[in-house]
């Protein structure tokens, strides 16, 4: 008998919503065509989680933020090239 996938648990915390959201949004069709996304903080959403969340995205190697004029974040990534 065949064991049934397990599923992905559903984020919990808020630094969790958070991440989850912003996933979606960078995965997002135009996002991934355009290797760069614009990000707003919500107002629901923690300054602490969101600081911690842009500080773990400007440590990732090939990935890099700008801040923008308005509060937003634009991120935007390199492309490995392929053979």
């Amino acid at each position: 008998m065949a064991k049934p996938n397990p599923k992905t648990p559903a984020p919990t915390t808020s630094i969790e919503l958070l991440g989850a959201r912003l996933q979606k949004i960078i995965n997002a069709p135009a996002a991934q065509k355009a290797h760069a996304a614009i990000i707003f903080k919500t107002a629901d959403e923690a300054q602490e989680d969101w600081d911690q969340i842009i500080e773990a995205i400007t440590e990732t190697d090939g990935v890099y933020v700008t801040f923008q004029d308005d509060g937003a974040i634009r991120v935007y990534w390199d492309v490995p090239e392929t053979d």
